[in-house]
């Protein structure tokens, strides 16, 4: 004869080794976090530790210093640049200049998004959320979206590319941005 107190006991145990596997499998992929890279004016939040990084590049034939924050989460690529172009007229050429850096290096055509104005911007007709898909070298899939901002002399970009991109985690990292 069995127990009264066997059979709920049993069942107890299974449910704890359930929860116990599910609370693991919950471990999250992308751990949020604020971050305000080095005087850049803006506050956005990575899905993972950002590096900080300055490098000189050339664009609309300036050379000019970008402040590069990035980190790699759940297979994609979080990053927000940051270039002064120091007068207002460069403003435009170097937005267009970062716009076809992006396509040129997905190789897909170009997808106009819903606009999502970051607060504290200054209004821009290319300050815009675009995306694009294309193929690797090797065949592979590769995806992007980007979103491009200003506010004075300063352009910004903020980009997640990978294989696949999860569209919750791009709406969070986009939403997020907010300039000083």
């Amino acid at each position: 004869m069995r127990s009264f107190f066997a059979c709920p006991l049993r069942r107890l145990g299974q449910f704890s080794i359930v929860l116990a596997c599910s609370l693991s499998a919950c471990s999250p992929a992308l751990n949020w976090r604020e971050t305000r890279p080095p005087d850049s004016g803006v506050s956005a939040l990575f899905p993972c530790k950002p590096d900080h990084h300055v490098r000189r590049v050339t664009l609309a034939g300036a050379e000019l210093m970008m402040q590069l924050s990035s980190c790699t989460a759940a297979d994609s690529v979080y990053a927000l640049s940051r270039v002064d172009v120091g007068q207002a007229l460069r403003v435009t050429p170097v937005l267009q200049a970062l716009r076809e850096v992006a396509a040129e290096n997905i190789g897909g055509p170009t997808a106009v998004k819903d606009p999502q104005p970051v607060p504290g911007m200054t209004p821009h007709p290319l300050a815009q959320r675009l995306g694009w898909s294309g193929k690797r070298a090797d065949g592979s899939t590769i995806a992007a979206q980007a979103m491009f901002f200003t506010q004075g002399t300063q352009v910004y970009q903020a980009t997640v590319v990978g294989t696949r991109l999860d569209a919750g985690a791009i709406d969070t990292f986009f939403a997020a941005l907010k300039l000083n």
